[in-house]
């Protein structure tokens, strides 16, 4: 079984990469922004909460994340693989996420990192926010986001390149063509 972390800021492209892998290899896909918004939307408890830290731009407290996340995992099984998109963003994650699948006899096979310049981001983000209606897709609230990717998240491009697990794959060009690279990648694994 593979478990691939898709790593890279906001705009990225996760979620359009995973997509496209799900499609090409079975794997099973855990969008923390997607449970998350499914939550806020069902107007759940962790649905307001979620939402408060979201509309600031802020990161969801690693130990409401964790459980989200093991429970969504769990659902999953068995499986081919699994992607985590936007999952972990902290090196506490990371190394929640490394305990938690080991109790499942599992680990991380790699993670996929979409390195795209911040002005393409900015660019791309307020693109979507014109077509999708996300609050958070808003340009003040993209430099926040970003500042806290920044500040917060790129610190694990450094623990999982220290874990042997990090491969960068450039994130801009064609859908096509990012996805082959990544291709390469997990038909290496």
């Amino acid at each position: 079984m593979k478990n691939i972390v898709i790593f890279g800021a906001p705009g990225s492209g996760k979620g359009t990469q995973s997509d496209l892998l799900v499609k090409k290899y079975g794997f099973k896909h855990i969008s923390t922004g997607d449970v998350l918004r499914a939550e806020m939307k069902n107007g759940t408890e962790l649905g307001r909460t979620a939402k408060g830290f979201i509309d600031n731009g802020q990161l969801i407290p690693d130990e409401l994340m964790i459980d989200i996340l093991a429970a969504t995992y769990d659902s999953l099984m068995p499986a081919e693989g699994v992607i985590f998109d936007g999952f972990p963003r902290t090196i506490p994650q990371a190394e929640a996420l490394k305990d938690m699948l080991a109790k499942r006899n599992a680990e991380v096979s790699v993670m996929l990192e979409l390195d795209v310049p911040d002005e393409m981001l900015i660019e791309r983000l307020v693109n979507r926010g014109k077509t999708s209606g996300r609050a958070d897709d808003n340009e003040e609230t993209i430099k926040k986001r970003l500042t806290v990717y920044n500040n917060q998240t790129a610190p694990l491009i450094d623990w999982y390149e220290k874990e042997g697990l990090r491969r960068a794959v450039k994130g801009y060009g064609s859908l096509e063509e990012i996805n082959a690279e990544l291709c390469k990648v997990i038909d290496s694994l």
